[in-house]
Order: structure tokens, then sequence, then C-alpha cells
């Protein structure tokens, strides 16, 4: 997360044309937070959520058109990212967009489920939430959780497209859009505008 920051501010502060895409690798895009980590650093947990949902907020009202390249598996913390993006293709052969809190006992708070219903249909986030069931690409575009898949090959090169077309967008006016659109939601997230 902090990595992700610092390479936000440097990407901010960039004039001109600009569009950002975030990608994992191997077969992962992200998967959360490493909760083994965590198992006896209350604190430092505590204080990592606060810092996922501060650069969910940050990213949701990035002054610059953002798409996620979902090349894998999108799990709890890292659904909850891709939802911050303003366009998500996703890998149509292999991996899974999952909120998986419900199967392993962790339950989300209300800024977490407003991350999800900030982005989703309502009823496909009552789903993710309730049932941790895992969406391949093809059911994550039918349920409205990412715009477009593409095959394995493909998913990069198809966000790179989509970025490079919204690129030339007026940067100030795209950040006062989306601070309209997600302003309210990056504030319950804890960044500050």
């Amino acid at each position: 997360l902090a990595r992700l920051n610092e390479l936000l501010d440097e990407l901010e502060s960039v004039e001109g044309s600009l569009s950002l895409v975030l990608t994992g690798a191997g077969k992962f895009f992200c998967n959360g937070l490493d909760l083994g980590r965590f198992a006896d650093k209350r604190d430092e947990f505590v204080e990592t959520l606060h810092q996922l949902e501060q650069t969910i907020g940050r990213l949701l009202v990035f002054p610059a058109y953002t798409v996620a390249a979902i090349n894998g598996h999108a799990f709890a913390g890292g659904a909850l990212i891709s939802c911050a993006f303003d366009y998500r293709v996703m890998r149509e052969d292999r991996g899974y967009w999952c909120m998986n809190e419900a199967e392993i006992g962790l339950a989300l708070d209300e800024r977490l489920w407003s991350i999800l219903t900030n982005r989703l249909p309502r009823a496909t986030a009552i789903i993710a939430a309730t049932t941790a069931r895992r969406f391949s690409g093809p059911d994550a575009r039918r349920f409205g959780i990412v715009e477009a898949v593409a095959s394995e090959a493909d998913v990069l090169t198809h966000a790179i497209g989509v970025a490079e077309s919204m690129a030339n967008l007026d940067r100030p006016t795209l950040g006062v859009h989306k601070r309209l659109a997600h302003g309210a939601e990056a504030a319950t997230l804890g960044f500050s505008l």
C-alpha cells in the first residue's frame, strides 16, 4: 500500500495526458491482506486496514482515468481494490473475484461494505458478501463486477487500450466529476480531498 501510494504521488504530479493501469503478477491480481502476518498484531492490522480504505478512497477520486487489469485471483482486499477503478477487465479463463470474509470469519464493517455498494449493483454486493461466491471472469461480467473479460494474453493489452483511449480526457474536469461521483465515499473511507 505504501508503494502504491508513492506511485500515485508520482503520477499525480505528472502534467498533461495521463491514465493508469494496475495489474498483478502470475495468477494473482491481489489476494488481499496477509492475515497470517497480523495474527498477533491487532493494532497493525487495524492500521493497515485503514490504509487500504484510504488508498481505495484515493483511487476512486484519482484525477486520471484508472483501469484494473485483473489478471488472476482478486480476493477480499484485492476485490475491494478492484472496485476503486473506473474500468475493470478480468481474465476470462482462470482466476476468481471473491469476497471470502463470510467464509473465513472476518466481518465487513460499514466502510468496507460501502466500497462494494459504491461500485457494484446492490444485489451483487449482497451475494458477494453473504455467500463468499467465487465469480469467474464471465460471471463477474454478468453480475456487473467488471466491464469486460479477455483471454490471459489479452487482459493487459485490453486494459492499456482502454486507458490510452481515455488518457486525453481533461484531468481537472475528470477530477471534479470523480469527486462528484465518489467524493462522499472517499471521505467515508478516510481520504481527504
